[in-house]
């Protein structure tokens, strides 16, 4: 099946805003160069408002590179690690992450883009399966995230796939109008933050059609939320994805959207097995970068949800879901090898 994710990416907890203030200090200011000493800046503020976790996997991958001395793989690398890209909150401590990363953004004058990705009964059991133990319990987490975003600017990609997999069947029925009923509860809570922005996920353009999937998520809640999200961590062409959003946007009040752009640089994979294409797929390539300045006033923004470089899940070699694979995230930036 189309639309599977990759797990949350790797912790920034609370003492995160003083790793920023470290990294490029705290004037927030709009330079797109790196600094002398090598570091990982912001992108400039006007055409990409989302923040750069100086922290993240490719940017460890950029200095452990320098450190040995391959000067041309760290600087491939580099075109992920200067890039924002989506923090996604783990399950254990909401609170501590969220607070975490928007300190650390609001530190740089710069938007959180966080993703939460803790269903229950998360990918139908499969490579990222998981997910909150029961409704309770996923109340409660999003009850943690919400207190630490506070006030500070954020914009949160609710639920990769959770629609999604109630359409094509993924999810059992039984799990149905728990789903819907957490989804929208979710959205009403984050949405009642003075500074956060909520868009529901909304599949991608190779799964099916927007006639399936709109009233569904207006039973989500998506008339309460600020638009929905399209080709999170798939490949279709931003082309494509705007179509797609455009038609499903029409069905659902002229909502707005945003395109995940992170790996969809040479659109999807067409070989091999259907339901395995989104896995891994080789020769795919970086997308455009993210952006509010989009070619279409529905879209809100291109942004990476995705983040580049980890595995979709143990195919094609790859390892874990989620997991950091170097040699991945080379060929995507363009390098040989």
């Amino acid at each position: 099946m189309y639309g599977k994710r990759g797990a949350r990416a790797s912790v920034v907890v609370a003492g995160a805003a003083l790793l920023v203030a470290g990294c490029f200090g705290g004037d927030g200011g709009d330079k797109d160069d790196k600094g002398s000493d090598g570091k990982i800046s912001q992108q400039p503020k006007g055409s990409d408002p989302f923040w750069v976790n100086p922290e993240g996997n490719a940017a460890k991958q950029v200095a452990a590179y320098e450190k040995d001395g391959k000067t041309e793989e760290a600087q491939q690398i580099r075109k992920i690690a200067e890039q924002p890209t989506g923090n996604w909150i783990g399950p254990e401590n909401p609170e501590q992450e969220a607070k975490g990363f928007t300190e650390a953004a609001e530190k740089a004058d710069r938007d959180a883009l966080l993703v939460l990705y803790n269903i229950p009964h998360r990918d139908c059991g499969q490579y990222s399966s998981g997910g909150a133990a029961d409704g309770n319990a996923y109340r409660a987490w999003i009850d943690g995230v919400a207190k630490g975003i506070g006030d500070r600017p954020a914009t949160v990609v609710l639920e990769p796939d959770a629609v999604l997999h109630l359409v094509d069947g993924c999810t059992a029925e039984e799990f149905h109008e728990e789903r819907y009923d957490l989804l929208k509860g979710a959205i009403e809570k984050l949405g009642a933050l003075r500074n956060t922005k909520v868009y529901l996920d909304a599949g991608n353009a190779g799964w099916g059609h927007p006639d399936q999937i709109f009233e569904p998520l207006k039973w989500a809640g998506v008339d309460q939320a600020d638009g929905f999200s399209v080709n999170v961590s798939n490949f279709y062409t931003t082309e494509d994805s705007i179509k797609y959003g455009k038609e499903l946007s029409a069905k659902v009040g002229n909502k707005p959207f945003v395109i995940d752009t992170s790996r969809n640089g040479n659109g999807p994979y067409t070989e091999g097995k259907a339901d395995e294409r989104w896995c891994n797929p080789p020769g795919r390539a970086l997308g455009e970068a993210p952006t509010t300045k989009t070619a279409d006033p529905l879209v809100d923004a291109y942004v990476w949800v995705k983040r580049p470089g980890e595995s979709d899940g143990e195919c094609k070699g790859g390892p874990k879901a989620g997991e950091w694979w170097p040699e991945y995230a080379l060929k995507l930036t363009g390098a040989s090898g």
